[in-house]
């Protein structure tokens, strides 16, 4: 008996996965009956089509494509303190930030300013431009008397929005302070701190130190040194405090190579509030 080949495809993620099914002919619109069926006689039972093979790689590829797709709805991540906005009665001063201000309000790494009308706004993986984004929403919109930002360690590996050149993750930072002067908000701005190699547990994976490669680290904290002075805000220089002698984060203050422990939330916290002092002087 002929058959004729089904063949679907999924597109996920730029490839195409295909399944192969055969079809017997007696269920193709046109086809040709046997004789013998078209008798009345007996035949053999049409072979039926295949099951199609699991595939564990399509099953997760589709998990990361749903992700991404509503990621893509909200690219900035607006709606992650929507509600939280709303109930914010007054901000003396905000934390925009990535991971390393989302954790920094976790009990975990010790209490976040006790006493201060301090409200973090960081997002985890958020690179500058998305946190340019969210500067009205999540900062500008509480009016709060200053701004202190940490950002760009996540735009140098290029892993979360694409590649991004020191000009351009300047470029975003300046935008950034520009929006909150332009709105009555001083600025304080922050370096990035070091990575290190320290924590590998994995030894096929890329350490930290290579994703976040340390002179770009210090190029950048560089530029956003000279252009605080320039500009007369404050900078909070987490980099010089916690780095080693190899310029690499100290291993005592991070297990992961790139976020800080409680033992370096509790290094950051006289820095920032030096920083912010001076901002609200």
């Amino acid at each position: 008996m002929s058959r004729r080949i089904v063949v679907s495809a999924v597109i996920v993620s730029g490839l195409v996965i295909s399944t192969l099914a055969w079809t017997p002919s007696a269920q193709v619109p046109g086809s040709v009956v046997p004789p013998a069926a078209a008798a009345g006689g007996s035949q053999t039972p049409p072979t039926q089509p295949a099951a199609l093979p699991s595939c564990p790689e399509l099953a997760t590829a589709l998990r990361a494509v749903s992700a991404n797709d509503n990621r893509l709805k909200d690219w900035a991540n607006l709606g992650r303190y929507r509600e939280a906005n709303h109930a914010v009665a007054r901000a003396e001063v905000v934390f925009l930030g990535d991971s390393i201000t989302d954790n920094w309000v976790q009990p975990r790494f010790g209490q976040f300013f006790p006493g201060k009308d301090y409200v973090g706004r960081g997002i985890s993986g958020q690179t500058t431009p998305q946190m340019l984004l969210r500067m009205r929403p999540d900062v500008l919109a509480l009016k709060p008397k200053a701004v202190i930002i940490l950002a760009g360690v996540n735009d140098i590996s290029g892993l979360a929005t694409g590649p991004m050149t020191n000009e351009e993750i300047a470029g975003n930072l300046e935008s950034m302070a520009q929006l909150a002067t332009t709105n009555g908000v001083k600025v304080v701005l922050s370096s990035i701190l070091p990575t290190s190699n320290y924590h590998q547990q994995n030894p096929n994976a890329v350490p930290k130190s290579t994703l976040h490669p340390i002179e770009r680290i210090r190029e950048l904290n560089r530029w956003i040194r000279q252009y605080a002075t320039d500009h007369g805000h404050p900078y909070a220089d987490y980099y010089t405090a916690m780095a080693d002698t190899k310029g690499m984060l100290r291993q005592d203050l991070s297990a992961d190579d790139i976020h800080p422990t409680a033992a370096g939330y509790a290094i950051m916290a006289p820095i920032a509030q030096a920083a912010i002092d001076q901002a609200l002087r």
